[in-house]
């Protein structure tokens, strides 16, 4: 963490952002998924930047040092220790590099010169490029003490490596396409590959429902702006309670149109929120929790339109309780069930609570909520005995 991002400033490139998290999180994540059990940051000194990797470090029950060069490396790498050393810059997604640094075996991985140089590795040889990854033995460090203090540790560490016999070890081109490893080197760089990573992370796979559609389109065009001002997924989930609670009141007092149509927006930002907190969880590194928030956000929205509805449909004189909330509990429901046994389009629009929010506000604006939740409840039970099952393992 020494090259600044920026010429004449001081912040490390290892600070810049993707996703939210900074390069050096990032690579934090790698160590994790590597199994290491301690980090040592090269860096000139402590900023808030690297207290909040230390902190993340120290959560993750790992021992974590700072050094300020080569000297104070070799002092607190061992003999029998193995190093992993992970370029400055480097951003790369565990699951490429794990399968190339398995097992205890050091390598030093590579890739072809022409691409490698193009992407500001440093060369080798005549024929290769550094791949900005190494697994080494922890004894070869002690030769950075016949070096100058200054000198390049990670550069130095290849040289020393490779003339060590540690053997090279090319990195597929699968791997190295796309997003999955680059050395990002300034701002623009950083921006560009977030772009390109949130595209790839929500590419559209088979049939996406219109609502879905909307959210992942906002996501890729805005959350990049809400991931790097931090707490992005936390800014919108309060927005779907806020939209709820609204909505809760306008249905109250019978303005069914706006009230259905703010839940629908409300949707819209379940959605979005799901997408941003699957980001920030693997920009950290972090495993998704039993119950995703953005599940309990859902359940809250479905009583949302449940009792919605209920402020559309009238109850009759002696009519019972049960009678009159059966329409709509038995059309939430079965939006639940449905998308748990079909696959396809209609499990997909059944699961799109914006497209429900648009048809019951059309509705609600000619009083036909209870017509309309009616028959999208018997299209649901036609549907569901006329379709294949989702197949079980």
């Amino acid at each position: 963490m020494m090259e600044p991002a920026v010429a004449g400033q001081t912040l490390p490139r290892a600070f810049l952002r993707i996703g939210g998290a900074t390069l050096a999180q990032h690579q934090l994540g790698l160590a994790l998924a590597l199994d290491c059990q301690r980090v040592i940051c090269l860096a000139r000194g402590t900023s808030p930047e690297m207290i909040a990797v230390q902190r993340m470090a120290e959560d993750a029950g790992l021992q974590f040092y700072i050094a300020s060069g080569a000297r104070s490396l070799s002092g607190l790498v061992t003999a029998s220790d193995e190093l992993v050393v992970i370029g400055e810059g480097l951003f790369v997604e565990p699951t490429g590099v794990l399968p190339l640094l398995e097992g205890r075996s050091p390598a030093v991985l590579v890739q072809p010169v022409e691409g490698g140089l193009a992407a500001g590795f440093e060369r080798i040889d005549i024929n290769r490029a550094s791949a900005g990854l190494m697994r080494i033995p922890g004894h070869l460090v002690e030769n950075l003490q016949e070096l100058p203090a200054d000198c390049d540790v990670h550069s130095a560490l290849t040289r020393i490596a490779l003339q060590s016999a540690v053997p090279m070890r090319d990195v597929p081109a699968t791997v190295r396409s796309g997003v999955d490893w680059r050395l990002i080197r300034d701002e623009s760089e950083a921006h560009a590959v977030e772009q390109d990573w949130l595209n790839e992370r929500f590419a559209d796979g088979g049939y996406v429902s219109p609502g879905r559609l909307i959210a992942r389109r906002g996501v890729l065009r805005f959350g990049s702006t809400l991931l790097h001002a931090g707490n992005a997924s936390n800014m919108l989930s309060l927005g779907v309670v806020g939209s709820v609670a609204i909505a809760g009141g306008l249905a109250w007092f019978e303005f069914l149109v706006p009230a259905f149509l703010l839940l629908g927006v409300a949707a819209l930002l379940v959605e979005a929120s799901r997408l941003l907190r699957s980001v920030e969880r693997h920009a950290l590194g972090q495993l998704p929790p039993a119950i995703p928030r953005a599940n309990v956000l859902g359940w809250l929205l479905d009583a949302a339109f449940g009792l919605s509805i209920l402020a559309g449909v009238p109850r009759l004189g002696g009519e019972s309780l049960i009678s009159w909330m059966f329409p709509a509990a038995m059309l939430m429901m079965l939006l639940a069930l449905i998308p748990r046994y079909v696959t396809g389009m209609v499990a997909s629009l059944a699961a799109d609570r914006a497209t429900l929010g648009l048809l019951l506000a059309f509705a609600a604006r000619f009083g036909q909520v209870e017509p309309v939740v009616e028959v999208l409840a018997i299209a649901l039970i036609v549907i569901g005995m006329a379709l294949p099952l989702r197949r079980k393992d």
